[in-house]
């Protein structure tokens, strides 16, 4: 038996002593083979620093042997000696045998200090090279796959299943493949791919994305169920709470999917949008002050988030709470972007509150915007009218009844200005 073979057996029973007493005669006395075999062994197993005193005997030896190099650069990269680790692959030549492996380390090295597009460029480089290398493949897919360049992984994923490979490195490409899909937004080839995944061999991310995918396709009672697993296997996975929120609310679920989302916001209290989806629900339901409790929320963690202003002010013009509504908004409307939803609520508070000139400030900055909407033409007209801004009354009065062509009394209206 051979002191390395010796030396790891020492190692498997924890004799940590004997196993460096051990490692030291092979250092000596095996030959070059079994060495190598030593440190491609410890290197699988953590222990650094012993396989890099291997190689680099081994190198000194054979200094043209530059898989050497590539097994040192792997060590340093291990280390975060990223310069080092370069130092090593930049003296291998591109009529190496060894050159490929060095690109595929390079990659490597490149994508942990994300420099994505670099890495992509050695892994293509390589896939020229070595155009059937399984290994080449699967590093450009999960390079594609962290990028979530995911229409560039799946063709890979895809060449792999093909082949007959639907595991490497422990990878599930299926899962990857169905996940890529989903990703890539074609829920369709998803779903056929999620499904070969039997539940319980599924981890939480890949859960989480079969739900989703049943979600996009509207088959909510399969995204419920396996939402409902993983938040019972994790309540901490806090993306699935407003997806599992929205499948109920689609089915009318409306007391379920308020109970969903305050479980959410029960370990994610600061995501103002799972307040401000809170507060959507619970209008639905009528309760409007619970509603306008959930809104609060979501303004105060998020005060620049217009979704919650515009909903808490139609809170407030629905409510006739003028002066509040007056406070809330105004602030909102100063900028060049303001949200024309914003303008109407506050030309019909100020309406309400006789501030006639607002009003008419806020219904000219909203009506470009609504001259679609008869719930706000309808009382923009008489607005006008009472202005006597005739010239207003009549364009607004012409859009409303190309949305609603039999209102009569609009009709006459229009009419009586027309023989003016």
């Amino acid at each position: 038996m051979s002191y390395a073979q010796t030396a790891l057996d020492q190692l498997e029973k924890g004799q940590l002593d004997d196993f460096k007493k051990q490692y030291a005669l092979s250092l000596r006395h095996d030959d070059d083979d079994t060495l190598f075999s030593l440190g491609e062994e410890l290197y699988s197993l953590g222990f650094l620093n012993q396989s890099r005193r291997i190689y680099e005997k081994l190198l000194k030896k054979y200094p043209d042997e530059d898989e050497l190099r590539t097994n040192l650069a792997d060590i340093a990269i291990d280390e975060d000696k990223n310069d080092e680790a370069l130092d090593y692959l930049n003296q291998v030549s591109p009529d190496s045998p060894a050159y490929v492996e060095a690109l595929m380390v390079a990659a490597d090295l490149y994508q942990t200090q994300e420099l994505f597009e670099v890495s992509e460029q050695k892994l293509l480089t390589a896939k020229k090279l070595a155009p059937d290398e399984p290994v080449i493949t699967f590093a450009l897919a999960e390079l594609y796959n962290t990028m979530r360049e995911f229409r560039k992984a799946i063709p890979l994923y895809l060449d792999l299943i093909t082949a007959g490979t639907t595991e490497f490195s422990k990878v599930n490409l299926v899962e990857r493949l169905g996940v890529a899909y989903a990703n890539a937004g074609r829920f369709e080839q998803a779903i056929g791919y999620l499904k070969q995944i039997h539940t319980g061999d599924m981890t939480p991310d890949v859960k989480f994305e079969t739900a989703f995918t049943y979600l996009q396709l509207k088959e909510r009672t399969e995204a419920i169920n396996l939402f409902n697993e993983l938040k019972d296997s994790d309540e901490h996975y806090t993306s699935l709470y407003p997806y599992l929120g929205q499948a109920l609310e689609q089915e009318n679920r409306l007391p379920e999917a308020l109970t969903a989302l305050q479980e959410g916001l029960g370990v994610d209290q600061y995501n103002e949008k799972l307040w401000l989806q809170a507060a959507h629900v619970a209008t639905k339901l009528d309760d409007e002050a619970l509603a306008e409790k959930y809104l609060k929320k979501g303004h105060e963690l998020d005060s620049d988030d217009l979704a919650a202003v515009i909903q808490l002010s139609n809170l407030y013009v629905k409510q006739e709470r003028w002066d509040e509504n007056d406070a809330l908004a105004k602030p909102y409307v100063k900028a060049e972007d303001a949200d024309p939803q914003l303008y109407w609520n506050l030309a019909v508070t100020a309406n309400h509150q006789e501030d006639f000139a607002g009003a008419r400030k806020y219904y000219d900055a909203a009506a470009p915007f609504f001259m679609d909407q008869p719930d706000f033409l309808k009382p923009a007209i008489y607005f006008y009218r009472e202005e006597g801004a005739s010239d207003q009354v009549v364009k607004l009065l012409q859009a409303y009844l190309k949305v609603v062509p039999d209102d009569a009394e609009m009709a006459l209206m229009l009419e009586g200005y027309q023989d003016i």
